[in-house]
């Protein structure tokens, strides 16, 4: 099975950035999550640890890879969007505690973002096929 790491770096109410690797098939994209918020789903990002992720079909995403056994949480998923802020903070959020994946870091109208976020999908969709990999959350701060 592929190993995945996911390192969580810069934490903020504008969301937690990251960067996913997986070295077995030279790929590489920055993360961004929600803050974290006790794990409460719908506001946090899920906690570290190591997850099982499979391909699965999403009614709003189509193809996807779902991170499983998330205790307390269901359809984790990694897909395309922008943001993840905490929305009672006031910022954007596209995520409700899943794993957004970019090719850049940036900034769209101010807020914290990942950037060509539909590239890096199509780039983890083909370098990891329709294999299940195992996906390490953890945090370099």
């Amino acid at each position: 099975m592929l190993e995945t790491t996911l390192t969580r770096q810069h934490p903020s109410d504008q969301g937690t950035e990251g960067e996913f690797v997986c070295p077995a098939v030279n790929l590489a994209t920055f993360t961004l999550e929600l803050p974290w918020r006790n794990n409460q789903p719908c506001i946090s990002c899920i906690p570290p640890g190591t997850y099982i992720c499979r391909l699965v079909k999403s009614p709003k995403f189509g193809m996807v890879f779902q991170v499983l056994d998330v205790e307390g949480r269901t359809h984790i998923l990694h897909h395309s969007g922008n943001f993840a802020g905490d929305k009672e903070k006031g910022f954007r959020t596209h995520v409700l505690g899943c794993i957004l994946h970019g090719l850049k870091r940036g900034y769209i109208d101010g807020q914290q973002a990942v950037l060509l976020s539909r590239n890096a999908m199509r780039k983890l969709h083909k370098a990891l096929g329709n294999r299940q990999f195992k996906l390490t959350i953890k945090e370099a701060y």
